[in-house]
């Protein structure tokens, strides 16, 4: 499974080949949810958009801009929302099923418990990509 987007006229794909880490909350993590899950909700979106993000770490895998002693790297960043309920995926704030809700409507249902935070950042240069979901308070 993998995920195509196009940024200043250069494609990128995240696949299982480019990811470099995948990080699930260490201490709530959310247990049926895994990088082909994130792309699978990237994939059922309209509204992914990446956006230029830096960092003060190079890329781990090309190391652009190390050699020029550079300060900052260049990354492609989007951030989203998962929700679920006693520990498992229910929906994402970027697919269709979630249109027109909101967490505290889904909260006070009983549909859902938790939010969390998912990261998702792209080495401009080389397309390596981490996946980050951090427990998040609403």
């Amino acid at each position: 499974m993998e995920y195509k987007f196009k940024f200043d006229g250069k494609e990128y794909i995240l696949n299982e080949e480019n990811l470099e880490c995948f990080f699930n909350d260490d201490e709530n993590p959310i247990n049926d949810v895994d990088e082909e899950k994130i792309i699978e909700i990237l994939n059922n979106s309209d509204k992914v958009d990446f956006s230029k993000a830096y960092f003060n770490l190079a890329c781990e895998k090309c190391q652009t801009g190390v050699e020029e002693k550079k300060k900052f790297f260049d990354f492609l960043g989007y951030n989203f929302y998962i929700f679920t309920k006693d520990g498992k995926y229910f929906v994402s704030n970027i697919e269709p099923e979630y249109e027109g809700s909101t967490f505290d409507k889904l909260y006070r249902f009983g549909k859902v418990d938790n939010s969390y935070l998912v990261t998702i950042n792209v080495c401009k240069h080389c397309g390596e990509y981490s996946i980050e979901i951090e427990e998040f308070e609403l």
